[in-house]
């Protein structure tokens, strides 16, 4: 890794895993300028996951396009942008949970499994999300 201010190489100071996200956070500093700055590294999810639209058409994980489906269903709320966050990274541990074939999500049980988060999260969010993508 180098240096966002100078371009040089880096060392890391600390590192912990993060269990919950499954992702590695590290404490970097400058062998150069000697700023100190963090970076959490994760899996891309979209090279990784693929999901079934149809039993032919397959297309790749998209955490955008999941978040924005919550974000919707929660816009009522006043910290709608903070729920909606929360609550994707939420479905995302539980969906890498119930992988039928590694690497392939269905997308039926993607919508069920965002359904019973928000069911539980807030009642009048997954009435909405079950009026535009429940079966």
């Amino acid at each position: 890794m180098v240096c966002p201010h100078c371009s040089n190489p880096t060392d890391v100071v600390n590192s912990r895993k993060q269990r919950r996200t499954n992702a590695i956070w590290r404490r970097r500093r400058c062998t150069s300028c000697q700023t100190v700055f963090t970076t959490l590294e994760g899996i891309d999810l979209q090279s990784v996951l693929r999901v079934a639209q149809t039993p032919t058409a397959l297309q790749p994980f998209s955490r955008d396009r999941l978040f924005i489906s919550i974000y919707e269903s929660c816009k009522h709320r006043p910290t709608a942008l903070m729920d909606a966050s929360n609550l994707t990274q939420q479905v995302i541990t539980l969906l890498t949970g119930v992988q039928t074939q590694p690497g392939l999500i269905d997308r039926v049980t993607i919508i069920q499994t965002v359904h019973r988060v928000l069911k539980r999260f807030d009642k009048a969010a997954a009435t909405y999300y079950a009026a535009y993508h429940l079966l």
